[in-house]
């Protein structure tokens, strides 16, 4: 059976980051799976268009993408998004392959990256490791955030890392729970003075490098400072540490196994 795996991601128009988080993850996955083909869609038709405008780059979406698999021939496909929930984007991502699964014999989609606690422990204790020598800071991650009913997860993950004996890490979003007043306010309780900023996203896109660390008014890293914290800006996307891109691979191992 002719088989390709089919890499869902929402994208980012960050050739850099593109490179060191989602080609690399692709990567990984070709080189684990050598008898599959391994191919790239994105969700976002903000960002598919921006890249086919600006930098004359052409990635299809997902029903584009199974369209081109079933022409060349392909009996199976396993559809992994690299989706950090299952909120939203993913759920486009899902009703857009099982609108095309009737095409193949057979159309597996993949778990999000966090699905459930087995997950949310596995990914806490990869942070844990990462950021073990800024044990002396807290350690805030940015999330995105969204009103959809998985943003409970932000809140979750943040309880998680304390009783994992991750207790410097504090979980924060963009555009959902929790939101950055509550995150500062726990900083004071705990009378922290040193923060490290980083990205609780698959790439460090335009959240990590303007509403994030950039020095605009309304920045996370200009809010944190005028609080009075000293801030550290590690702009790097989730794909970029080897410990949780062995999480995705993890999910395909389970669908193939």
């Amino acid at each position: 059976m002719k088989t390709a795996i089919l890499v869902v991601s929402f994208g980012t128009s960050y050739e850099d980051t593109l490179k060191k988080n989602i080609t690399a993850l692709e990567d990984e996955i070709q080189k684990a799976y050598p008898d599959f083909e391994v191919r790239r869609a994105f969700t976002s038709g903000f960002i598919m268009n921006k890249l086919r405008k600006e930098m004359n780059i052409d990635i299809d979406n997902v029903e584009t993408a199974l369209d081109r698999l079933k022409n060349d021939g392909f009996d199976r496909v396993i559809c992994q998004p690299t989706h950090i929930m299952n909120g939203f984007e993913y759920e486009k991502f899902r009703d857009m392959a099982e609108s095309k699964s009737h095409m193949f014999e057979s159309v597996v989609i993949g778990e999000p990256l966090l699905y459930g606690t087995e997950d949310n422990e596995n990914i806490v204790d990869c942070l844990k490791e990462i950021f073990k020598d800024k044990e002396d800071s807290a350690v805030v991650f940015m999330g995105h955030g969204s009103d959809h009913p998985a943003n409970s997860i932000y809140a979750a993950l943040d309880y998680m890392m304390k009783d994992r004996g991750f207790e410097n890490g504090f979980m924060g979003t963009v555009e959902g729970y929790p939101e950055i007043d509550s995150v500062i306010s726990f900083l004071k309780s705990k009378d922290y003075k040193n923060i490290v900023l980083t990205p609780f996203m698959l790439v460090a896109g335009d959240h990590a490098e303007n509403d994030m660390a950039s020095d605009e008014e309304d920045s996370w890293n200009t809010i944190f400072k005028n609080e009075g914290f000293e801030v550290e800006c590690i702009v790097k996307g989730l794909g970029e540490y080897e410990s949780i891109r062995k999480l995705y691979l993890d999910k395909i191992e389970k669908i193939l196994n």
